[in-house]
């Protein structure tokens, strides 16, 4: 994906990429293996899909300057877009049907660990 053409959001992309980097090796270190990143269809998009034993995760990254913006910046409207992805996306790769199933949100804020929320919601099915 190509970085926004305005300088704001081009520092803002950077960020967010940035972030999502942390969160990836945040998540290796503790054990997952990162299945996919920026997993993308037309029913939205998930920033990280990860494993770990049975248990697949699917993790939004929020990077904000601070830590209250980043906890309150997932809204039931996104989070209802991102477990419509993630149906998307063990539908495309059926092997993992089986597996259980977690919605996480890592923060991330600058100078501070990531801050990771496990089971952050359960979708409503």
């Amino acid at each position: 994906m190509a970085a926004p053409a305005k300088p704001v959001k081009q520092k803002a992309w950077r960020f967010g990429q940035f972030a999502e980097t942390i969160a990836v090796w945040y998540l290796r270190v503790r054990g997952y293996r990162v299945l996919a990143r920026r997993f993308r269809c037309r029913a939205g998009e998930i920033d990280i899909v990860a494993r770990r034993r049975r248990l697949l995760v699917f993790v939004e990254v929020k990077a904000r300057r601070h830590l209250a913006a980043a906890a309150d910046a997932l809204r039931p409207r996104q989070a209802a877009r991102i477990t419509r992805a993630a149906e998307a996306f063990v539908q495309a790769h059926r092997s993992l049907a089986g597996l259980d199933q977690r919605f996480d949100v890592i923060l991330v804020v600058p100078r501070r660990w990531p801050v990771h929320l496990v089971d952050a919601w359960r979708p409503e099915f």
